[in-house]
């Protein structure tokens, strides 16, 4: 009989304690479950596709309202110089080049002109409404619309709800000056600038220079010529061209009044009948 039998026989309650310590302690370990590494991901993905679609999102809409307010300023354009010859209608002219500095696509701006010359196409007019908001910050909200009582109703309601206040007409548009507007994403020798906009006959300009983006303030007269100029040193892709206000004397407001500020702007540049919405505030 083999020694470890002997022991089972004569001390069968060591086998047993030693049986009940190691279920003890199998029992007692911790254990750590391990989730599969692709059970995480979709979570992740699924963030980033919502941060893409959004982007996507704000950057379509964006460029669908840019369309929608072309389509009604070549319409507008059309209908006042009585003519959907740009030859023949310099309004219209000045338009398309803006139409097109800003990538409105050729079948847009043709079913623009087409519609413009239908009896049941509605008249479309600019009007101006200015506004007081927070830190001494003012603003000028420009609206191109078909139906003025209701811009009025919208504007005012989205103003006021975020406790801006409406300015009498005047009381803001004073501190402003009208010019033209050329925003080019790239940086742009001057001096080289300076020869073409001669050239071009333009020669009432400011440029500043915003990171990595060049602006160009020049009279409205002179949009055109000077986008003209901006073109032959070869910028064209992703230029852009607008008549608009700048401030004459910019103020400085804190970071709290600039954020409630940009959310009347963001809110106003949502409404439908609103071109732009142009301010004085500094940073």
């Amino acid at each position: 009989m083999s020694l470890s039998l002997i022991i089972l026989l004569l001390f069968p309650e060591i086998i047993s304690s030693f049986t009940v310590q190691q279920t003890l302690a199998f029992e007692t370990r911790p254990t750590t479950k391990l989730l599969p590494l692709r059970s995480c991901l979709p979570l992740f993905m699924g963030r980033a596709a919502a941060v893409r679609a959004s982007t996507k999102a704000k950057t379509d809409g964006k460029k669908a309202k840019t369309n929608a307010l072309f389509g009604k300023r070549i319409i507008m354009a059309v209908k006042e110089g009585g003519s959907g010859d740009p030859q023949a209608n310099r309004q219209l002219n000045d338009v398309l080049k803006q139409a097109k500095a800003n990538n409105v696509p050729v079948d847009n701006i043709t079913r623009a002109i087409k519609k413009a010359t239908e009896a049941n196409t509605a008249d479309f007019k600019e009007y101006i409404f200015e506004a007081y908001a927070f830190g001494g910050a003012s603003m000028i909200i420009n609206v191109l619309t078909d139906n003025n009582n209701r811009a009025s109703s919208d504007v005012r309601s989205t103003v006021q709800k975020r406790d801006g206040k409406m300015a009498e007409s005047g009381s803001v548009l004073f501190m402003y000056d009208k010019r033209g507007l050329i925003q080019i994403p790239a940086l742009v020798d001057e001096d080289v600038l300076l020869e073409a906009a001669i050239e071009a006959g333009c020669d009432d300009y400011e440029m500043t220079v915003e990171g990595d983006m060049t602006l160009l303030s020049t009279d409205p007269k002179e949009l055109s010529l000077m986008m003209d100029a901006v073109k032959s040193l070869g910028f064209e892709e992703g230029v852009s061209m607008r008549l608009g206000h700048t401030s004459k004397a910019p103020v400085d407001v804190s970071d709290e009044d600039f954020e409630k500020n940009m959310q009347i702007i963001d809110a106003l540049e949502d409404l439908d009948d609103v071109d732009s919405v142009e301010h004085n505030m500094s940073n």
